[in-house]
Order: structure tokens, then sequence, then C-alpha cells
């Protein structure tokens, strides 16, 4: 059975999704994009500004489930901009702690937004090592 997990701290659309769905041990978020939860505006014109905030909105729907993005150990990024790499890779690495997740980043059409990030965290344990 999945759980619903839902917080008013993270941004909010009406679109026929959940926020993310918790299935046993593991918490799927749906595609975060960069923006202000409490405006729904986009968070700075830039690639890097846009993953920080898509990262942070991930983060706060996991601690609604009692985790951090030192769970996810799973990764899905849509760059609206194949250029846009470095600095997505650059932000997300500042972000992110090693040992970094699996993760698949791709360029598509993602309408006005520079980047769209989902994640899986594990939530009996987190990542360690380097």
């Amino acid at each position: 059975m999945s759980i619903q997990l839902h917080t008013n701290e993270a941004p909010e659309f009406p679109l026929p999704f959940s926020q993310a769905l918790r299935a046993g041990d593991f918490i799927f978020v749906s595609g975060q994009v960069g923006v202000d939860p409490q405006t729904r505006k986009v968070i700075g014109e830039t690639i890097e500004e846009q993953t920080v905030q898509c990262l942070r909105n991930i983060g706060t729907i996991l601690n609604e489930a009692g985790l951090t993005l030192d769970h996810v150990v799973k990764i899905n990024a849509y760059l609206l901009r194949a250029e846009d790499f470095p600095g997505y890779n650059k932000a997300y690495e500042e972000i992110m702690k090693r040992p970094f997740p699996a993760r698949t980043s791709i360029g598509c059409s993602i309408g006005s937004y520079l980047v769209e990030i989902d994640a899986v965290a594990y939530a009996p344990s987190v990542r360690s090592g380097d």
C-alpha cells in the first residue's frame, strides 16, 4: 500500500499528482521545479539558482517523512537546455553529499522552467562513505 505525503511547506500545483508517495521503505518524490513554495514564482534566472531551489523543495517534502536529502538514492533531472549541464552539476554537487545518489539527467522541453528534479529516497539508511 502507498501512503501519500504532503506538506504546505513545498510548492503545490493544481495538477493530478502527489508531492510524494511512501511505498514500504521507499519515498518517491514527484518532480520539483525551482519555485518558491509560498509564491509559486520561479527563484532566480540561472540553472544554479533553480537547481538549488528544486533540491530544497525535495528536502522539504522528505522532511515530512522524517528524512533528509541524505536518504536519496536516485535522482532524475530534466534540463531545458543542454548548455546548462555544467551549472546544474556545480549546484548539485554543492547541495548533495557524497556518495552521490544514482542519477539520470537529460535535456528536454519542460516549459518555462530550467530544471525539474524528482527523487527516490530509502528510509532505513543514509548514504555513507566516499
